[in-house]
């Protein structure tokens, strides 16, 4: 009589390791190198973003300034040139001036601090038998007491005004 010594082995009850297994590679965290990754790209977009805020900033202030010294030039080319064309000769009554690098009008100030005039000048261009024209010019440049390149700005502006 043989006897058969291998234990008899039921698939039903065998322990099932291979969920375990599964588990172990489907981890859903991040390795060193992913984190090196994304730590560096991340890196590389603050850097490329400050690298630029400066560049934005130093156009919004150049932006800021042309507007400036064009807002005040076209105040002060208007009013000048509205009170030639309702004078009655070339000769007008109204006093323009340039006082300490500011143009006046009998003695108020058509500009502000924020720009410095200079070379205000009429010339009286009439022809005999006309009613009269003026040129007006003068020049604004902003005020850059650090000397810093994004305020830099110059504007000369011309004008005629033909009397009425």
């Amino acid at each position: 009589m043989k006897i058969n010594l291998k234990p008899i082995i039921d698939n039903s009850f065998k322990p099932k390791f291979s969920h375990c297994l599964k588990d172990l590679h489907s981890n859903k965290g991040f390795t060193l190198i992913e984190l090196l990754l994304y730590v560096s790209i991340v890196g590389m977009m603050i850097l490329s973003v400050s690298a630029f805020l400066p560049l934005l900033m130093q156009s919004r202030v150049k932006n800021q300034t042309i507007s400036e010294v064009e807002q005040q030039g076209s105040s002060v080319m208007q009013t000048i040139t509205q009170a030639g064309r309702n004078a009655t000769d070339v000769n007008f009554t109204t006093i323009y001036d340039l006082s300490g690098g500011v143009i006046r009008e009998n003695a108020v100030a058509l500009t502000n601090s924020r720009v410095v005039a200079s070379g205000l000048s009429f010339t009286n261009l009439s022809r005999i038998g006309t009613h009269g024209t003026i040129r007006v010019q003068f020049t604004l440049t902003h005020v850059n007491p650090e000397g810093r390149q994004e305020y830099n700005f110059s504007k000369t502006y011309y004008g005629t005004a033909t009397i009425r």
